[in-house]
């Protein structure tokens, strides 16, 4: 039988409607509702019955579908937007003094101290030793700046690359989806498979003995 398709349910969305209504058939005995299946009509029955009614059934969920229909073209047109290069942070100057500076920074220090703590031993008196001392100190703190500024670029990098905490499209696609098939389902499918058993009327009783 050929499926009559409703004018807003589109052509690459027959598949999962027929999904849907496979798993109603194949879950209905689970289903009060559904328990003359097999009995009144047979579950092919009913499958092409529900076919021939999808305007019908998915007119039902058509908020749902509509959502979903949406989600999935912005998804689409997010997929396909043309992505902004990033800045091109090659290494260069910069990257090479935030590695080098620390260093120089650090040896220079422990050079100025070591000399001038070797020149306050041997010449208290002389104003060389202070001077170098004070060298040292300030090319200390140099060094520590460095490291700081060395450890922010290094978290920056880091947070930058971290995967994002929020909901990605891919996320809000595939919730849509659950969401119009739930709904086709349980105000659809179930619901039109219920009407055509009971319009069969009730199970034909045994003949008296």
């Amino acid at each position: 039988m050929h499926m009559n398709v409703a004018p807003h349910l589109l052509t690459e969305d027959r598949a999962e409607y027929e999904r849907v209504l496979d798993d109603a058939l194949r879950t209905a005995p689970e289903r009060p509702e559904l328990a003359g299946t097999g009995a009144r009509l047979t579950a092919a029955q009913l499958r092409v019955m529900a076919l021939n009614a999808t305007a019908l059934i998915t007119a039902a969920a058509a908020s749902e579908y509509e959502h979903f229909v949406k989600v999935r073209e912005q998804h689409r047109a997010a997929s396909n937007r043309p992505r902004t290069p990033a800045p091109d942070e090659s290494p260069g100057a910069v990257a090479v003094l935030t590695v080098l500076v620390p260093v120089l920074a650090g040896t220079a220090a422990g050079i100025f101290l070591l000399v001038g703590a070797v020149v306050r031993l041997v010449a208290p008196e002389a104003a060389l030793g202070t001077t170098l001392l004070t060298a040292g100190l300030v090319f200390g703190a140099l060094a520590a700046a460095g490291l700081l500024c060395a450890g922010a670029g290094l978290l920056r990098t880091a947070l930058r690359n971290s995967p994002a905490e929020h909901h990605t499209p891919d996320d809000e696609l595939t919730r849509a989806r659950a969401a119009w098939r739930h709904a086709l389902l349980e105000r659809g499918v179930v619901p039109f498979l219920q009407a055509a058993l009971t319009a069969t009327g009730p199970d034909p009783s045994p003949p008296p003995p």
